[in-house]
């Protein structure tokens, strides 16, 4: 499902963001609750000066999150045995669950700056409500690419850029589409999007050895000169360089793999360790879950420590 079709439909109900909670009810509000997003469980008293401080600074908070957090409120007076469970022993204080389990959490009326950085770091990634959960979309982008589907999944990453236009994985996600259409200058500048903080993440280098890949390749031969020119002199290992090079961007990955492997096996030190070198940049434009990658490794290994 597109974020297209996730947004056709009926608005979703408002969520029920704020609710008091009691001793019978708390695993059901708080505990079951967080295991779906992040609840924040506000212990207060009536006659605690700064819970009524706090108490609207949080509200406001909360709803501002539009549904990425909810928030829970317990009476300590009238229920005494939970707070005394967790050990609260003053108020206000504010505990944090995700997954069924508390993860953070702060004591006293904290200024409203504090409570969004809080709320912020908490929420981090969860989707609003009503919102895609862009997890999900990547991964059916990612899926409808492995199927062929390039146009489909360059429309969808475009989708989550539209969403989120620091999305690493997407801008990834949509140079790589531009790589496999043969639009390099295109795949360049969507990785000019990438912060240079970025620039290591896995994805993004993935995308870009692909680049380097491919602008090698535009500046060789056809793959019948370069086939023949390795059949005349089988230790023209330049010429066996390029034909890997040219079978890569061809999609050929396990007759690329050949080539090199050859050079390997023959002179481990020619061109500065260059056949081993280009190898393992295929392996990174490919993606370690490739089939040609893995097999490619094990291949290198066995050769390498024989």
């Amino acid at each position: 499902m597109t974020i297209v079709e996730q947004g056709n439909g009926a608005a979703p109900a408002a969520p029920d963001l704020i609710k008091e909670t009691t001793t019978q009810t708390f695993v059901k509000d708080v505990i079951e609750e967080s295991k779906r997003q992040p609840v924040l469980i506000d212990f207060w008293a009536p006659w605690c000066g700064p819970c009524r401080q706090l108490t609207p600074i949080l509200e406001k908070a909360v709803r501002a999150a539009k549904g990425r957090v909810k928030l829970v409120k317990m009476n300590i007076d009238e229920h005494p045995g939970i707070p005394g469970q967790m050990g609260i022993q003053s108020i206000p204080a504010v505990i944090a669950f995700v997954g069924g389990q508390p993860a953070d959490g702060f004591m006293g009326a904290i200024p409203e700056s504090q409570v969004n950085a809080f709320i912020e770091k908490l929420t981090r990634g969860v989707p609003a409500a009503g919102e895609p959960n862009l997890a999900d979309v990547l991964k059916e982008a990612e899926a409808v690419f492995a199927e062929g589907d390039v146009e489909t999944a360059a429309q969808i990453y475009a989708e989550i850029l539209a969403h989120d236009a620091a999305n690493i994985p997407a801008i990834a996600g949509l140079a790589k589409c531009y790589v496999a259409t043969d639009a390099i200058d295109k795949a360049k500048q969507t990785l000019e999007l990438v912060p240079e903080a970025k620039r290591n993440d896995a994805a993004v280098k993935a995308v870009q050895a692909a680049i380097d890949l491919a602008e090698q390749a535009s500046s060789l031969g056809p793959v019948n000169e370069l086939e023949r020119k390795v059949a005349a002199n089988p230790l023209d290992h330049q010429a066996r360089f390029d034909l890997a090079t040219a079978l890569n961007a061809a999609g050929k990955r396990s007759e690329a793999t050949d080539q090199l492997l050859a050079i390997v096996k023959r002179d481990r030190k020619w061109n500065d360790d260059g056949a081993r070198k280009q190898l393992v940049q295929f392996f990174e434009a490919w993606g370690g879950t490739d089939e040609a990658t893995i097999e490619g490794r094990k291949r290198l290994s066995t050769i390498l420590f024989s």
